[in-house]
């Protein structure tokens, strides 16, 4: 399920050419993916007659249990969601939901697809027709069901649509994307269930067409962005999951009516790319249709997503966002302290999970290009250990991906059927690239060294008042450490900031309102004006859930090398949340391999300790290569040095 449903905390390279960079072949006689325990959380049901559910043929479903917690024999227990009746044997919500069927079919698809394992296709076939039983007639899907099959369509918790099969959801879109899978596989294997695979995705795509795509080239308005209306819940996440089924589905033979689909859903994906190079949020691919300062890393398929659109429609401007999330925001992500779940926009959330994780996996090797794999290297060594915790996070002889690190570095040892899944679609991932696998395994036992982005809260400083709203959230973005500095006209506000040698880019988190009596902040380290700040230069508030929009806003003059002292004075009316200070070089460090990713407008020359050195642009193209004494780091771009 998604995070927010359930807390979760409790080799080398080579180059055969001086322009070309390749991957070896890397021997390996063990796999990486192992189902054994995905297969412990399926089972089956045989659930009660209700109306308007059927599915293909007759017998038991497969279906998946939700969580996996650890007992203090360290055995595994199968548990719901919500709340369990003993004497009722339910739960709130469910033992099963489609959410974790759907891709859990995905991960047993891909699974016989490589290795062609019978035992595999069979588990699919089986969830498949667990996850069509949950459609309904109006192509929508129920989410949850209950230990004897009776489906549960209103959920205590509640969640949205209500009931779970009265609109478009994130469990809609991850059906089309097991539907699209699953009909790309069995087409050569079952014609008959192919057909009925494919006849229950095209009653989703009506469901979408006339709950979605009537929006399509229709522009929401939020705190002054132009943003897509024609998401899947307004969300690039859920609508990346379904994009990803679509391009199976189209790559197989699917129908003019999905490829239509597919088309306009990926340009709403791609409408989501923002930022640049040096400002906020650095080129990343926005989660969320409602929010442009919220970014978060569960159900963040887009970058993978885009690049499997790109290659079935043929186009590359579907490609360059996607270019630009994993060349430039990914590797500004991993060197300011990993793949974190949520900067909002101040990096808050620093809980890491497995579905973030592969998320972030998926997009660097979809794209493919040969530097984005090396940073897969990277991301991939935090399931063998290079994370806060120092401890593996996948198990390859049990099959279990734990279900996540707490921004303190504490393991939660559960294994739910997520993390499972997220964990297996990237093992899968890893077995199909076996040298960036063996990089990863490599790196996954160095401690991570990072020299990235650091955050100073703007009630740290001496001057201004300090507010405590009564909630950090404000509905479409968190107050850093919940509170805020308030300015107001003619007071000012000092901090001192961790020294670094490098010069840094200073991006004041601020409120940005759409007022005409906000104040203006005038920023400067010692005598050198850094600049200035417009907090009325928000814009309307639309459809966003709050007027204003937290945001980090890039001064025009970086912050100079060793300086420590900062201060703002105000005008007017001004909110400072919190400061990101980003090195124009950050680093993340693996043992003898270092990930350095740049903010600054030149190249610049740095020293480095490895055996070699590969300079990639901000579009992820190979500039150079050498020794890494002068390591050549391009605006924008990355370097990836190896030992």
């Amino acid at each position: 399920m998604n995070p927010t449903r359930r807390t979760v905390l409790g080799g080398a390279l080579a180059l055969t050419a001086a322009s070309t960079v390749t991957l070896p072949a890397v021997a390996s006689s063990n796999k990486l993916s192992n189902l054994a325990h995905l297969d412990f959380l399926r089972t089956s049901v045989t659930p009660p007659a209700q109306v308007g559910h059927t599915t293909y043929g007759s017998g038991p479903l497969g279906v998946l249990w939700t969580y996996a917690d650890r007992q203090s024999d360290g055995s595994y227990k199968r548990i719901g969601g919500g709340t369990y009746d003993a004497a009722t044997n339910t739960y709130g919500q469910g033992a099963y939901n489609t959410d974790d069927i759907a891709r859990a079919t995905v991960v047993y698809l891909r699974h016989y697809q490589q290795f062609g394992d019978a035992a595999s296709r069979n588990a699919a076939r089986d969830l498949l027709r667990g996850l069509t039983y949950l459609q309904s007639t109006n192509g929508n899907v129920v989410l949850w069901m209950q230990p004897d099959g009776t489906l549960n369509p209103s959920a205590d918790p509640v969640e949205l649509p209500d009931p779970s099969d009265s609109g478009p959801s994130y469990w809609l879109a991850r059906t089309v994307w097991a539907l699209g899978e699953g009909y790309a596989v069995f087409r050569r294997l079952d014609r008959g269930f192919a057909d009925f695979l494919k006849d229950r995705l095209e009653l989703a795509i009506a469901a979408l067409e006339r709950q979605v795509l009537v929006r399509y080239g229709q522009w929401n308005i939020v705190d002054g962005r132009r943003l897509p209306a024609w998401l899947i819940v307004n969300g690039a996440d859920a609508t990346s999951e379904a994009v990803l089924g679509l391009s199976a589905y189209v790559r197989a033979g699917g129908s003019a009516r999905a490829r239509h689909a597919l088309m306009q859903f990926a340009e709403g994906v791609a409408a989501m790319s923002a930022g640049s190079t040096t400002k906020w949020p650095f080129r990343a691919l926005m989660p969320w249709g409602e929010s442009i300062s919220d970014w978060h890393a569960w159900g963040a398929q887009m970058p993978s997503a885009l690049a499997a659109a790109s290659s079935v429609l043929d186009s590359s401007r579907l490609l360059d966002p996607a270019i630009g999330d994993t060349a430039g925001f990914t590797p500004l992500l991993l060197t300011a302290g990993g793949p974190d779940n949520g900067w909002l926009p101040a990096p808050i959330d620093r809980t890491q999970i497995a579905y973030g994780v592969d998320a972030r996996l998926q997009g660097l090797l979809a794209v493919g290009l040969p530097g984005l794999r090396q940073v897969a290297s990277f991301v991939a060594a935090w399931y063998f250990g290079a994370n806060r915790a120092g401890t593996p996070m996948y198990d390859a002889t049990t099959g279990r991906t734990y279900d996540g690190v707490s921004g303190d570095g504490v393991v939660n040892f559960n294994s739910g059927a997520e993390s499972s899944i997220h964990g297996q679609l990237s093992m899968l991932a890893l077995d199909a690239s076996p040298a960036v696998a063996h990089l990863a395994q490599q790196l996954g036992s160095a401690t991570p060294a990072y020299d990235g982005l650091r955050v100073v809260e703007g009630e740290a400083a001496t001057g201004g008042e300090k507010v405590t709203p009564p909630s950090a959230w404000t509905g479409e973005s968190q107050w850093s450490n919940g509170s805020y500095l308030s300015l107001t006209a003619g007071t000012s506000a000092q901090w001192t900031l961790p020294s670094s040698p490098q010069a840094r880019l200073v991006l004041p988190i601020v409120n940005l309102v759409d007022t005409p009596d906000a104040g203006h902040t005038t920023w400067t380290s010692g005598s050198r004006r850094l600049g200035t700040i417009d907090h009325g230069a928000g814009g309307p508030q639309g459809i966003s859930a709050a007027p204003g929009a937290l945001l980090p806003i890039t001064l025009a003059t970086p912050l100079p090398p060793n300086a420590t002292q900062l201060a703002a004075s105000a005008t007017g009316p001004a909110q400072v949340d919190a400061l990101l200070l980003i090195p124009s070089i950050s680093m993340l460090r693996l043992g003898t391999a270092t990930l350095l990713t740049s903010v600054d407008s030149h190249p610049r020359k740095v020293s480095a300790t490895g055996r070699i050195a590969y300079s990639y642009t901000s579009t992820g193209k190979l500039h150079s290569q050498g020794k890494p004494s002068q390591v050549s780091v391009q605006p924008g771009g990355f370097t990836v040095v190896l030992g």
